[in-house]
This record gives structure tokens, C-alpha cells and sequence, in this order.
């Protein structure tokens, strides 16, 4: 009966586990994700001035652009990856999550992952009366 019970409660505090750190890295991924997804808009923002102006041609500074986007990283605490490939930055934010009820199996945290990517827009293109 003892070993029966160890058993069980040993299933019961590893489902638990999964649960309580299963929901943790989910908030950190959506976390994460967010982060990217600012980042990459912050990143966007960093257009050709004079090319605008001369040709109304929207173009990306691919050097402003990445440090735009590891700027609004670096302020919000967060370490990832930077691209830019055309017109679009892509940021891709690595997380890691420690885990709470999971360590006492071994598992002491957990990896996330988010990305966004953006790309330059210009103006307000329609009007919603």
C-alpha cells in the first residue's frame, strides 16, 4: 500500500507540474512574442527620409532598423535576434521560464521562444467613418 501511495502521489505532483509550469511558459512565450512583435515595429520605423521625400518611395535603413529594434529589446529587458531582409525586420525573442513544481523532477526551466516581424506602412491608407 505505501508503494502504491508513493506512486500516486508522485503522478499527482507531476501533473500538477505540467500544469502550474506548463501555463508559466505559455505567459512567457506570449511574453516573448509581444516583446518581438514591439521590437520589430520599433525597427520598422527607421525609414529613408530622403528617398521618401524625393520619390515617395518607402525604404528601410537596414542599420537603423536593427539597432531600432535591439534598442526596444535592450529596454525591455529582453536578449533576441535581429533581421532585415528587404523591407521587413523579423526579431526573435529567447526566453527562459524557471519552472516552480517541475525542478523537484529535475526540470529546472524552460525555453520560449516569440518572434514578430514588420514592415514599413505609409500613412493611413482608408478612414472607417
Amino acid at each position: 500500500m505505501t508503494a502504491f501511495v508513493v506512486v500516486l502521489t508522485t503522478g499527482i505532483l507531476a501533473l500538477a507540474g505540467l500544469t502550474l509550469d506548463g501555463g508559466l511558459a505559455l505567459a512567457a512565450k506570449v511574453r516573448a512574442s509581444g516583446q518581438a512583435e514591439a521590437a520589430a515595429r520599433a525597427g520598422a520605423q527607421a525609414i529613408d527620409l530622403a528617398t521618401y521625400r524625393a520619390s515617395g518611395t518607402v525604404r528601410l535603413v537596414p542599420a537603423q532598423a536593427v539597432a531600432g529594434a535591439r534598442a526596444h529589446l535592450a529596454a525591455e529587458g529582453a536578449t533576441g535576434t535581429v533581421t532585415v531582409s528587404g523591407d521587413t525586420v523579423t526579431v526573435t525573442v529567447t526566453a527562459s521560464q524557471p519552472t516552480q513544481l517541475l525542478g523537484l523532477v529535475g526540470i529546472g526551466s524552460l525555453r520560449v521562444r516569440g518572434w514578430g516581424s514588420a514592415h514599413p506602412q505609409r500613412g493611413v491608407t482608408s478612414i472607417n467613418p
